[in-house]
């Protein structure tokens, strides 16, 4: 059994030097990738040779249950299951029953989808409330670009089925626009998923992991992929959810699904982001594009007490002031906003 936490579980979230609150937090349960997508895990940086985390320096289940206990007495909220691909730590919805047990958690889980059939059900009925999967092209040829890897894109539409058959909820679906690659497939993705209840999510293309040689002139930014869509679909604006929502939405008028744009390029949100990251090796890291985290693992594997750990936890977010998007753009959003967005097409 995993070591009982003294953590409250309704406690105040924790507020950064920024005032921003702790409520989400992302788990890496793996460094390891089936796919090889040029934005994430190139492989120039992740070849045949590349050294990936010995076993026995990645965190254990139960480490990674008794951290989310911790979290969750300083605000958090939600949970997000992350790689690698994470399906391919072995026993996963292992630790999704153990998470699930933790009352008020929102428990998701982010895949590539390649092997999503044949996890569906095990993870449902672990307790696992709702999936991400990544589909940036519908066309074979692009998907396989995209991906730089010999999985067929039907693998990961019958994963998406299979989690339909499940009793998932409709998934969300990530799609990485990177110009001069997968344009075109904007406005086709959207209609596949969303008239089906799905929500789309479109993320302009950024340098996440700073390994991949980034360049801005690949970006397509959130604004033209609006227009793109406006253009062929009936949109209505849906007012945000709660604080620290990355993507600005639109449901579509007919089908009840919706489309994101997640701008973390042209229009960062920095001053609202309340997001934490857990490598597999027990780094916590607070920004995405941080090259430095905090290494958790000798105290879990030290003997330190959960009240110990949680004053490490509280202190490194308490001293967090991170903006990275905001100081690489040179654009800061108005206070309690955003940079606004045209809107094209009604």
């Amino acid at each position: 059994m995993p070591p009982e936490s003294d953590a409250p579980a309704a406690a105040p979230a924790r507020l950064d030097r920024l005032a921003r609150p702790l409520a989400d937090l992302r788990v890496s349960v793996t460094d390891r990738c089936n796919f090889r997508c040029p934005y994430c895990m190139p492989r120039s940086a992740f070849g045949r040779d590349h050294a990936f985390l010995p076993h026995r320096e990645i965190l254990t289940f139960e480490e990674i249950d008794r951290l989310a206990g911790l979290f969750a007495g300083l605000g958090v909220r939600k949970i997000r299951l992350t790689g690698g691909e994470p399906l391919l730590r072995r026993d996963l919805p292992k630790l999704v029953e153990m998470l699930a047990r933790r009352p008020g958690l929102d428990l998701a889980l982010t895949t590539n989808g390649s092997l999503l059939a044949r996890h569906a059900g095990a993870l449902f009925a672990a307790g696992l409330g709702r999936l991400t999967v990544s589909v940036d092209a519908l066309d074979e040829e692009l998907f396989r670009a995209a991906n730089d890897a010999e999985y067929p894109l039907a693998a990961v539409l019958a994963g998406i089925d299979a989690a339909h058959e499940a009793g998932f909820p409709p998934v969300k679906i990530n799609v990485v626009v990177r110009r001069g690659l997968n344009e075109s497939q904007i406005v086709p993705i959207a209609r596949r998923f969303a008239p089906r209840g799905h929500a789309v999510r479109y993320i302009e293309y950024m340098d996440v992991g700073t390994t991949n040689g980034w360049r801005m002139d690949e970006v397509v930014p959130a604004a033209e992929i609006l227009e793109r869509l406006a253009a062929e679909l009936d949109l209505a604006p849906v007012a945000p959810a709660y604080r620290g929502e990355v993507a600005r939405r639109w449901r579509l008028a007919e089908g009840g699904g919706e489309i994101g744009l997640i701008a973390s390029v042209t229009q960062p949100f920095c001053g609202d982001c309340t997001r934490a990251r857990l490598s597999a090796d027990g780094h916590l890291y607070t920004c995405l594009f941080a090259r430095a985290g905090f290494d958790l693992r000798p105290l879990l594997r030290g003997g330190a007490g959960d009240g110990e750990l949680r004053e490490r936890l509280a202190g490194v977010w308490s001293r967090r002031a991170d903006r990275y998007s905001e100081e690489r753009t040179g654009r800061t959003p108005p206070a309690g906003g955003r940079i606004e967005m045209s809107y094209i097409g009604g």
